[in-house]
């Protein structure tokens, strides 16, 4: 099961940045943070070649709830555009409950809707 933090395209994070008014020096900065790290993996006590991550945010890192705010708040925003031009529908808990598409939480993301 991956969560949302795992699936943080890198290229929208920036995107998100830049619209919502981050300099471009502090995008660079923060995007090369997230995306420096070298994870190596030990299998049967030898620890093999390392690899660089090409998406996500790290469990843990204090920078990493802050970033899936912007994320998430574009992504809400997405959501809200789509309701208002009729291209998505939510869901209703009962019959004369509000309609939610989407609910954001700390750490991830549910859509709901109907087929």
């Amino acid at each position: 099961m991956s969560k949302a933090y795992d699936r943080v395209e890198w290229s929208f994070l920036c995107q998100m940045m830049l619209r919502t008014g981050f300099a471009s020096s502090w995008v660079e900065f923060i995007i090369y943070c997230i995306s420096s790290i070298l994870y190596f993996i030990v299998v049967n006590g030898k620890v093999r070649e390392g690899f660089h991550p090409t998406r996500g945010l790290r469990q843990g890192d204090p920078l990493s709830p802050y970033l899936f705010l912007v994320c998430s708040e574009g992504l809400s925003s997405l959501m809200r555009l789509a309701r208002q031009e009729g291209l998505v529908e939510g869901a209703r808990v009962n019959r004369r409950g509000p309609q939610i598409s989407h609910l954001i939480f700390a750490d991830d993301c549910i859509y709901l809707g109907k087929l």
